[in-house]
């Protein structure tokens, strides 16, 4: 595995995102609270991590849910998984929704979501008039018949 630095500003006071374990994809990051935040049932908020950081040209950060929060107390993410571009100064700010019918309360230091850095490309789009024909031609969503 190739080694990529990612200079990172850290204004909170929780330790630095890490990987949990040598082949984890993502690196857990952690609520910056004052207070205590109780999401009700349904209600969304933007949580801050006190992060900032500088990715290298040709690469973003994506953000997604952690598994155990989803399952154990219905918190997750919207607009998941979330990018950070590579030309992105701002704060890591993290939008939760508590998916559950009971309330939720997110606490300073809490692991709330992962972040996953990985390459991409850019493309350029060609207008055409007509696309190849393949197998699947314009099937959708269970156009196989198979579950």
């Amino acid at each position: 595995m190739a080694e990529i630095k990612v200079k990172i500003i850290n204004r909170s006071e929780n330790p630095l995102p890490t990987y949990a374990t040598d082949l984890a994809a993502g690196m857990d990051l952690r609520a910056n609270l004052e207070t205590a935040v109780t999401l009700q049932p349904m209600e969304r908020t933007l949580v801050p991590t006190g992060l900032f950081m500088e990715l290298p040209a040709g690469f973003e950060a994506q953000i997604r849910p952690r598994s155990g929060l989803a399952i154990k107390q219905g918190l997750t993410l919207l607009n998941t998984p979330g990018t950070i571009d590579a030309d992105y100064r701002g704060e890591i700010k993290i939008i939760m929704i508590n998916l559950s019918t009971e309330p939720q309360t997110i606490q300073h230091g809490e692991r709330i979501a992962q972040m996953v850095v990985a390459p991409f490309v850019q493309v350029t789009l060609e207008e055409v008039v007509e696309l190849t024909d393949t197998e699947r031609g314009s099937g959708g969503f269970g156009h196989t018949g198979k579950s």
